[in-house]
C-alpha cells in the first residue's frame, strides 16, 4: 500500500460531512477573526455569545445557531448577531466566508445606527485647533460666562 494519499488535491473536509464544529475553528474560517489564536483569545474575554452567554473556546456550534459577536477597538466596537449557515473546516476568500453566515435585519440596522451617530459626533469637531488668538478669545468668553 502506498504511503500518498492518491486524493491529496481533496480537501479532508467538505461542508456537507461537518454536522459541528468548534466555535474557535469557525470564527476563523468565517474571517471574524484573523487567526485561530484572536479568535481564542475574543471568546476568553467574552467578546462572543452563544445564546445570550458566554462561551468557552471548545463550544460546538451547528447551522443555525445565533452567536453575538463583539469586534473593534473601545472607540469603534461593533456588534454583530449573525446565524451559522454553514460550517466549514477550511479558511477561504472573504466571498467564501460570508456565505457561511447571515447578519440578522435587526443587527444590521443597529449597526447602521451606530455608524451614523458616529460620523454625526465627528462633525461637531472643529477642522484644526484654534490659535493663541482664538484660545484667548475662548478664555475670555469662558470667564465672562462663569462671572
Amino acid at each position: 500500500m502506498s504511503k500518498h494519499n492518491k486524493n491529496h488535491n481533496q480537501p479532508s473536509h467538505s461542508q456537507s460531512d461537518i454536522a459541528r464544529m468548534r466555535i474557535d475553528k469557525w470564527l476563523w474560517a468565517a474571517r471574524f477573526y484573523r487567526t485561530r489564536t484572536l479568535a481564542k483569545e475574543a471568546i476568553e474575554s467574552g467578546r462572543v455569545h452563544y445564546a445570550g452567554s458566554r462561551v468557552k473556546t471548545s463550544k460546538e456550534i451547528a447551522v443555525g445557531d445565533e452567536l453575538q459577536i463583539r469586534q473593534g477597538s473601545a472607540t469603534a466596537m461593533t456588534e454583530k448577531t449573525v446565524i451559522v449557515e454553514a460550517l466549514s473546516a477550511q479558511r477561504g476568500n472573504a466571498s467564501t466566508a460570508q456565505m457561511l453566515y447571515s447578519e440578522t435585519e435587526e443587527s444590521e440596522k443597529r449597526r447602521a445606527y451606530y455608524a451614523e451617530q458616529h460620523k454625526l459626533a465627528n462633525l461637531a469637531r472643529p477642522d484644526n485647533k484654534p490659535n493663541k488668538k482664538e484660545r484667548r478669545d475662548l478664555q475670555r468668553f469662558k470667564n465672562k460666562q462663569h462671572s
